[in-house]
């Protein structure tokens, strides 16, 4: 066994500091620490990849630690905590963990927690994004250290005012006690509590071992709102003389227009009251969505071309297959293995349609969006307006869904262009036509893989990536270029290939590996989808591993229980085909396959059975391309420490619906410089009818005192889970992604108007 590595995460000592903040009642800010990873060792070691030694979210840690004492707990008069949360709550459940860290310092129950999105605080520079599976690895310490000390601070002053020793004073749910029965609560000291300066001080943490809520299954705090239908999303706000608006837009992705010949009299249509030209199209403002429809189908224009016009899928594909890098070992016939394998473009639209509203005057601008990296949306506003930063306020709002789309902040910017070229708030939301059409994807890319091997031994392996070009515009680029000394790469690398380092691993020994990454610059709307890379990377991988141990005739978890580097991953593998029932007798035409990922210094096993049978591929759907169904599905998950382990157990069948998704159904279809997928209806997401009816999640004891990250961490073995099934099913592996692209399984909306009319069918296709 490795020794055990030591990283920024995992401290020695658990007494941290922390600042008193001057305020009327008790409130504290805190410093930063952050956790570690261990490592095993095998018979033929690889050397250390950069991932191994330093990832995305050490970075992210790094580049955020400047700033961190720059947040707050603050304890009300009302008994009540309260933290505006500097990261984004979009459906991943970083509120409800956020509130239990702060609950179970604070010896407070979850209930009297209150947790708020902070605005866009430019003050904390790179302190306040949400993405790569940081926020709870990146803030974890901070916020318990800052309750921590807010509970201390409240036993020294009823130590004080008792007159006993802080030994002991007790706390229990929010109310502090001594031996002789006298009781305050914690609203009754606050005031007392606080501090007239602000002054640094320090607390100790508590140990895992006493943790009554961390740790613990806990339901969302917002759940009774979101079934109930009283949760506030974007597009339920109402800011007063905000009206809806809409745009119509090109039928080439960032298309432009050149002319509109009908502005007064689409002007003069019921309901509308202004129609303005914006960058990228024609905006209506109307007293309905509605109205805003018809209008905005109503407008002759001619459009410049967008940033793609022409490319298509094979366009694109010839040009990835162009731009490979070579392989630096030459094949060795019997003994290497070679594969090429194809990932379609994909949407990362999240269910909540794009939306925002803006009220721009002439001085200054406030926005409402769900944006996850605010400190960038207020600079792009304040940029397009051609305003100071300090006039701008943007507001943070909950968002039903993300995928990474809400790294970017156009639709905000766009509705600030649109109020104030209007001179009036507006309520901006993009159609699902507008999202899937002009919003971002994920990229199309191609990996080329050959793995060597001899004597029962794996050589070498080689991954070459190559991608349309993927935007970091969204201030993970700004992380990069501010801790270039500390990353463990060396060169004049862009921000995708540091990405791509920091993110990428081959979790096995084998030999002499490398991995690297090629991207062209294609303007489409790209983004980092949710697990960015690793998807596809980890499909190619594992498919090979597979190869390879055919090829060796070796069972495929016995030849990756051989190779793996990692006594974690080994641990999940191992629980994953006990409780999965690894090799047991399957009806030919289905199988098990078995994938396993490590990331965000968490690791995971994914065991599925697929039914590839004629019957079942060729089950009659509406509008849509049947194939294969995943029908069971075992997760097994070590994420250090897993906070709330309901919630871990919710994002895995979420990663598992993505990588289901990824392999057998959801892709874009480019053709002439726009997708072809026009709603939900046409892009062909997991569906009821290919979820696996059993679905089990194991959470692994903890395997340290901290949490990995977690959000994304299951996308990538999914993928790769379904895709080895689907081989073992057909005898073929599949090497083009997702498999049922090659049809097209709808008809497509037509290009112009962008936004089609609204169905009026709805009750034809109810149960």
């Amino acid at each position: 066994m490795a020794e055990q590595r030591r990283s920024p995460e995992n401290p020695t000592r658990r007494r941290f500091l922390g600042y008193l903040i001057a305020a009327p009642t008790l409130a504290v800010g805190v410093t930063w620490a952050a956790g570690g990873f261990d490592s095993a060792e095998a018979a033929i070691p690889s050397p250390p990849q950069p991932e191994d030694l330093f990832d995305l979210g050490d970075l992210q840690n790094l580049a955020a630690a400047p700033t961190s004492g720059l947040i707050s707990v603050r304890v009300n008069e009302d008994g009540t905590a309260s933290f505006a949360l500097h990261r984004c709550e979009v459906g991943q459940g970083i509120t409800t963990t956020v509130a239990m860290m702060i609950a179970e310092e604070l010896d407070l129950p979850v209930e009297k927690i209150r947790i708020t999105l902070a605005d866009a605080r430019p003050e904390l520079l790179m302190n306040q994004l949400t993405g790569g599976s940081n926020s709870v690895r990146s803030i974890y310490t901070p916020v318990r250290t800052a309750a921590a000390i807010a509970r201390q601070r409240l036993i020294r002053t009823a130590a004080a005012r008792w007159g006993v020793p802080e030994n002991e004073v007790a706390t229990r749910d929010g109310v502090l006690s001594h031996t002789s029965g006298r009781t305050a609560t914690y609203g009754d000291l606050t005031t007392a509590a606080a501090s007239d300066t602000t002054i640094q001080v320090s607390a100790d943490l508590k140990a895992p071992a006493d943790f009554r809520v961390l740790g613990k299954p806990h339901n969302r705090i917002d759940a009774l709102e979101a079934v109930t239908g009283r949760k506030q999303f974007g597009m339920d706000l109402r800011v007063p003389g905000a009206k809806p608006c809409m745009v119509r837009r090109a039928p080439t992705i960032n298309g432009t227009p050149k002319a509109v010949h009908n502005l007064d009299a689409v002007k003069a249509m019921p309901g509308i009251t202004d129609v303005a030209v914006v960058t990228y199209g024609v905006a209506v403002r109307g007293d309905t969505f509605g109205q805003c429809i018809d209008a905005l189908r109503a407008l002759e224009v001619d459009w410049h071309p967008g940033t793609v016009a022409g490319e298509s899928d094979e366009t694109v594909l010839a040009k990835l297959k162009k731009a490979r890098l070579p392989l630096a070992v030459p094949p060795l016939g019997s003994v290497s293995v070679d594969a090429e394998f194809t990932f379609a473009f994909a949407s990362n639209a999240p269910l909540e349609p794009d939306n925002a509203i803006a009220d721009v005057r002439s001085d200054r601008a406030e926005v409402w969006s769900t944006l996850k990296v605010p400190i960038v949306a207020q600079k792009n506003i304040a940029a397009k307006l051609g305003l100071p930063i300090d006039k701008v306020v943007v507001h943070v709002v909950p968002g039903g869904g993300s995928f990474g789309r809400h790294l970017f902040d156009d639709v905000a910017v766009e509705a600030a262009e649109i109020s104030q070229k209007m001179g009036k708030p507006v309520k901006l939301s993009w159609s699902r036509t507008d999202d899937f059409r002009q919003g971002r994807t994920h990229p199309m890319c191609i990996s080329n893989v050959r793995a060597t091997y001899l004597l029962g031994n794996v050589l070498t392996f080689e991954q070459r990536h190559t991608s349309s070009e993927t935007d970091f515009g969204h201030g993970l680029g700004e992380m990069i270029t501010a801790t270039a000394a500390e990353l463990p790469i060396a060169g004049n690398l862009s921000f995708a290939e540091s990405v791509f380092l920091l993110s990428q691993s081959v979790p096995y020994n084998f030999g002499v590996v490398t991995q690297l990454l090629n991207e062209i610059p294609l303007k489409f709307n790209t983004g980092s989808m949710r697990n960015i890379y690793s998807p596809n990377v980890v499909t190619a991988m594992e498919l090979v591993v597979d190869r390879l141990a055919a090829k060796m005739r070796k069972d495929p978890v016995t030849f990756r229980r051989e190779f793996l580097k990692d006594r974690r991953l080994r641990a999940v593998l191992d629980k994953a085909v006990e409780v999965g029932q690894w090799g047991r007798a399957m009806p030919d035409g289905t199988a098990q396959g078995i994938a396993l990922h490590a990331e965000y210094r968490g690791a995971v096993a994914m065991l599925v059975e697929i039914d590839c049978r004629p019957e079942t591929v060729n089950r009659p759907i509406e509008h849509g391309v049947t194939g294969p169904r995943v029908t069971k599905a075992t997760i097994v998950v070590d994420a250090g420490l897993a906070l709330n382990p309901r919630g871990l157990e919710a994002q895995m069948i979420g990663c598992l619906n993505d990588g289901i998704a990824l392999t057998l159904t959801s892709s874009l279809h480019i053709r002439d410089g726009i997708p072809l997928e026009g709603s939900w209806d046409d892009y062909f997401y997991t569906r009821q009818w290919n979820t696996p009816p059993d679905v089990r999640v194991v959470v692994m004891p903890p395997t340290g005192d901290t949490p990995s990250g977690a959000g994304e961490l299951g996308v990538a073995p999914a993928a790769a889970a379904v895709a080895c099934a689907y081989a073992r099913a057909t005898g073929t592996m599949p090497t083009s992604f997702p498999i049922n692209h090659g049809t097209l399984g709808f008809e497509p909306f037509p290009l112009q108007p962008s936004t089609p009319q609204s169905p009026t069918d709805g009750l034809d296709h109810s149960y």
